[in-house]
């Protein structure tokens, strides 16, 4: 019989019921009769798993509380019953499960006093199930007290909630927070700025050890801090190796992180609209609930740390003023903000005019963006251009002159005339809504509206990534579709970079994390199968390559002679930065 994964399963997200409980439950009458005393060891119950056969490792996925009748279990009298018992014993702990629970009659009278030893042996809790007592009856038990701990948990987390909503509204609120944070998970709770390093923090702090750790973890959902920049400037061949893979496939930083350090549980999360700022958690233990106080926290957080409306206003009126007095965009761009920026150019789509209230301050809103031209010109005119002619940039031909803005007018009633005639094109085409959205902020699609995303650009591209998303918008119009993102040209750009790379982590899998298994399919296919070439490359024997990529195209189930397979893992290597 196949033995299960090496791997056990992870925990479900449920509480876990405590052994004790289980004892203490009077209906049940369990008795705990070998093993470690629950008491003294805390030991805990997952889930409830019923079976009888005599190896249920494979059905394990450890921390259950295994029922048995014995049905398995020979008769005492029988050859070797005490080995096969202590392997049956043995099998149980290995997959890890909680503990065993031998039901006493119909089929054995009393338990079995040489699964007693063996449970004994390797520190498994045994306990008998009375015959009054059922199967069901303890499952049934143990899904009720996973109940009544998961509404204590879901109390403890509203109170710690009301908590972190009252610090927030303190005079001090990030000190306050953070105190208020520490003392829910009796912890440490520290803010760390855009260096890398703590700016504020409560409660205890960890060893040397763990603190460093912390400080590594936010470098993870902060690449652009100090503790990530130091990785970034290691010396030797790793340090080089990190910033070629970098540079060959930027990712975004995961909001949030988790690791154990000198046994002590950190954690760490990007705060949204702070750049540059994350919290970072440190505990002793891991409680229920402690992982959502701490999301709670770092939303909190967030919103009492982003810059503030005013701020932004005075930076954009400074851009302006300094782009009519002849500054360069690039010279410019740093005071809205940083990083690149991401073009959308935005038509209200054709035959929702009078269904759908689309206007473009509603649509700036919903993409989160404050930089927006809804398409009018100075005097109703069309959009501005500084030849006083007015551009239709979504016409064919990107940038067709449509007649001045006085010829366009001639024809015009006064009054709502010159409203409706400031938002068309000479052609009576409304004339985009253009907007800049920073470069992480993904833009989506909206009800009402067609919209043309460009490529992410630096300011001294925008004027291509304006193209880019005008021309993005005629085919989302010709194509009758709501949303069309401009794409690279070549194989990549015929793929979403987000479905890439999802392909290639699922494609990849079976190969595992790191390993030599990646980099020697990587070598072997830049080098088009030459087992000497790919030998020398890694340093190694011709033969170890063989066997690495004979194992590399069993684990994947493919045949590594077809081109178009060979193609494909190319592209999903390259997609996860194992193709250089």
């Amino acid at each position: 019989m196949a033995d299960a994964p090496d791997t056990l399963a992870a925990a479900p997200p449920t509480p876990p019921v405590p052994l004790t409980a289980l004892l203490a439950h009077e209906e049940l009458g369990l008795r705990q009769i070998a093993g470690p005393d629950a008491a003294r060891t805390g030991a805990v119950v997952h889930w409830v798993h019923t079976s009888e056969m005599a190896d249920p490792y494979p059905y394990l996925l450890g921390g259950e509380l295994l029922l048995t009748a014995g049905v398995h279990v020979p008769a005492a009298d029988a050859d070797s019953v005490a080995d096969r018992l202590d392997a049956y014993a043995a099998r149980i702990v290995a997959a890890g499960g909680a503990a065993l629970g031998f039901g006493v009659a119909p089929v054995h009278d009393t338990v079995p006093e040489a699964l007693v030893d063996a449970c004994e042996r390797h520190g498994l809790p045994l306990l008998e199930v009375p015959p009054r007592t059922t199967f069901s009856g303890v499952a049934r038990a143990v899904w009720q007290l996973m109940a009544e701990a998961r509404h204590a948990e879901l109390r403890r987390v509203t109170q710690a909630q009301q908590g972190l909503a009252a610090a927030a509204s303190r005079p001090d609120p990030v000190p306050a927070l953070l105190r208020q944070l520490a003392a829910r998970l009796s912890g440490y709770a520290a803010l760390y700025g855009a260096d890398g390093t703590p700016a504020q923090s409560a409660g205890t702090p960890p060893e040397p050890g763990a603190g460093a750790a912390l400080g590594r973890l936010v470098g993870v959902v902060n690449p652009g801090g100090g503790a990530a920049s130091d990785e970034g400037r290691g010396t030797g061949v790793g340090g080089s190796a990190a910033r070629g893979q970098a540079e060959r496939a930027p990712r975004p930083a995961p909001a949030s992180a988790t690791d154990t350090a000198a046994g002590t549980h950190l954690a760490a999360y990007a705060l949204a609209g702070a750049h540059g700022l994350a919290l970072g958690v440190a505990t002793r233990q891991r409680e229920p609930g402690g992982h959502t106080l701490a999301g709670v926290a770092a939303v909190l957080l967030s919103l009492l740390t982003a810059p503030h409306q005013g701020a932004a206003e005075s930076a954009r009126s400074a851009a302006l003023v300094r782009l009519l007095l002849g500054a360069a965009p690039e010279d410019v761009a740093p005071l809205l903000g940083p990083g690149r920026w991401t073009v959308v150019h935005a038509r209200v789509r054709g035959g929702d005019h009078e269904r759908t209230p689309a206007t473009p301050a509603s649509l700036a809103a919903a993409l989160g963006s404050v930089l927006a031209d809804d398409g009018r010109g100075v005097d109703g005119g069309g959009a501005a251009d500084p030849r006083g002619v007015a551009r239709d940039e979504s016409a064919d031909g990107g940038g067709r002159e449509a007649g001045s803005s006085r010829e366009a007018g001639s024809s015009k009633e006064a009054g709502s005339g010159k409203e409706a005639e400031s938002r068309t094109t000479g052609a009576g085409t409304p004339r985009p809504v253009r907007l800049l959205l920073p470069a992480d902020r993904e833009p989506a699609p909206q009800a009402g509206w067609t919209l043309g995303v460009s490529a992410p650009a630096g300011a001294e591209a925008l004027p291509a990534a304006d193209a880019q998303a005008a021309r993005a918008l005629r085919r989302a119009e010709a194509t009758r579709v709501p949303f069309v993102r401009h794409r690279e040209t070549g194989l990549a750009g015929l793929v979403a970079p987000a479905e890439a790379d999802a392909h290639a982590r699922t494609l990849l899998a079976p190969l595992g994390d790191g390993g030599p298994l990646p980099e020697t399919l990587r070598t072997w296919l830049s080098l088009h199968g030459s087992w000497d070439r790919t030998a020398a490359a890694l340093s190694v024997h011709r033969n170890t390559v063989r066997q690495r990529v004979t194992r590399c195209a069993t684990l994947l189930d493919v045949d590594l002679d077809d081109p178009d397979v060979r193609m494909e893992l190319w592209f999903a290597l390259g997609r996860t930065g194992g193709a250089g």
